[in-house]
């Protein structure tokens, strides 16, 4: 057998006792510090049934220290669904601050001769996301200001103008079955009623169609009814439709015989024509008669010069930040595209790709790295959006109000109490206490925001998650159950 010669053993034994730790200095483990126990909670957290093989991304970020509290894919670009519109109005606000108000006019052209407009009523846009919405006000002033003008009938048309900004269409990678609905309406110059119109839908007798009727104004809007009358007790399930290739809205589904009527809110189509239709319904109503229709004005050729006519009355919409709370508390799209293609300026273009570009430059400017936010639109509904946390953690960051009064803090939705998170967050320290934006899509939800901890130290942080297997709530109370434990987590420890 071969041995190792005397010295080269005794070297060995002596190296040995050299790293060897002395039997009285062994000692158990040192429990974990503050941070690390939070690491692994939250770990625990991403473990849960339904998340495990979901993709995440986390970052957390003292608002005191500028020290990042906990990390998970940071820098990982994810589908952010609604959190996006964070980065969408940051860069607004820098380009032309809250107290920004859009402006719609109303021009006449030709003269009035005995009440009646010998021209055309022209109506210019420039994205103005609130008239007749949760954020503005109706027709009635408009109406008011065209009898004033003395105007009793237009001999001419109602022109709707929307040429400040790119023609309405989906944004890319918008789903084709999410454009029937509310949350898919398109946005463009001009826009009513956040562009969504109701529909009733009546049931009649087992297996015959249902009868479907819309508000007064509202009969140009091209319907397909395809829904029908299940048996009586069956489940009732009506949807939207914009199908690819049909200029025609579907109503599909089921309504149980003998159930009532169901209301439901649709995207109402193109808005140019939507908006002059309805505002000329109301001036049908208030009995001032357009003989020319109402026309978008790219129907027109040649097109009138809308500079030409005067103005008999100019519609400023709220401020800024007063629209920023419908579009953060109640995630409206349409809200988020319009405020979104202000990044760039009171002077800029208008295109989405324009704000895109301004987006990217403004992040620049703040020290964030631009190729950490690969957005296409402004309001989170694409699935080619990516976002990694710690970008979005910088927006965060930037935008933060120790003082809770900037239009920023007050709009973002509160937990357990108003908003997008009234019915989450309940019961715990998070109650009241987070402030943060959500994001729901199929597969995907999220939540960024703020929170104070048990020390009153002020976090900000960023919770994504895509691609998990199981249901969108296993999903949501996983995220909830991060914000909570960030909400009761301290550096002295439990």
């Amino acid at each position: 057998m071969w041995t190792l010669p005397r010295a080269a053993a005794v070297a060995i034994v002596l190296m040995a006792a050299q790293f060897a730790t002395p039997q009285a200095a062994q000692t158990p483990d040192a429990p974990p510090s503050a941070r690390e126990q939070l690491a692994r909670d939250i770990d625990a957290v991403l473990a849960s049934p339904g998340v495990t093989r979901g993709t995440w991304g986390i970052a957390v970020r003292s608002l005191d220290t500028s020290e990042s509290i906990f990390e998970h894919n940071a820098r990982s670009l994810l589908v952010p669904a609604s959190v996006a519109k964070l980065a969408a109005l940051a860069a607004a606000v820098d380009a032309v601050g809250w107290d920004f108000r859009f402006e719609t006019s109303l021009r006449a052209t030709g003269e009035v001769v005995d009440g009646v407009l010998q021209g055309d009523l022209i109506v210019v846009g420039s994205g103005d996301p609130s008239i007749g919405g949760r954020a503005g006000e109706g027709f009635a002033a408009w109406v008011d200001a065209i009898k004033q003008a003395g105007i009793t009938r237009v001999e001419g048309r109602l022109i709707g103008d929307d040429d400040a900004i790119d023609e309405p269409r989906p944004g890319a990678m918008w789903a084709w079955d999410d454009l029937g609905y509310t949350s898919g309406a398109l946005f463009g110059a001009l826009n009513y009623g956040e562009n969504r119109m109701l529909v009733t839908v009546v049931p009649g007798e087992p297996g015959t169609p249902t009868t479907l009727s819309v508000p007064p104004g509202a009969e140009d809007r091209p319907l397909i009814n395809r829904s029908t009358t299940g048996p009586a007790g069956s489940p009732a399930l009506l949807w939207p439709e914009q199908r690819p290739g049909e200029t025609a809205l579907t109503i599909a589904g089921s309504l149980p015989a003998g159930s009532g009527s169901i209301r439901m809110f649709i995207s109402a189509g193109d808005p140019t024509r939507w908006f002059v239709r309805t505002l000329g319904h109301e001036l049908r109503t208030a009995g001032i008669a357009v003989s020319g229709g109402a026309i978008d004005i790219d129907d027109l050729s040649p097109k009138p010069d809308p500079s030409s006519g005067r103005v008999i009355y100019l519609q400023q919409s709220r401020s800024l930040g007063e629209l920023a709370r419908p579009m953060l508390k109640d995630s409206i799209n349409l809200y988020s595209e319009a405020i979104f293609r202000m990044s760039t300026g009171l002077t800029g273009g208008r295109t989405n790709d324009e704000a895109l570009e301004a987006l990217k430059e403004r992040m620049v400017s703040w020290g964030l790295e631009a190729d950490g936010l690969q957005v296409v639109d402004g309001s989170g509904l694409s699935r080619r959006d990516g976002i990694a946390a710690d970008a979005l953690l910088g927006v965060l960051t930037r935008m933060f109000d120790r003082t809770f009064e900037s239009p920023w803090m007050t709009g973002l939705p509160i937990g357990g109490r108003d908003g997008s998170l009234v019915n989450r967050l309940k019961g715990g320290r998070a109650e009241s206490n987070v402030r943060g934006k959500t994001g729901t899509m199929s597969n995907i939800r999220s939540l960024a925001g703020y929170v104070f901890t048990r020390d009153h130290e002020p976090l900000a942080f960023v919770i994504l998650v895509n691609n998990f297997e199981g249901t969108g709530q296993q999903a949501q109370a996983a995220i909830d159950a991060i914000a909570e434990r960030l909400a009761n987590f301290s550096r002295a420890g439990t």
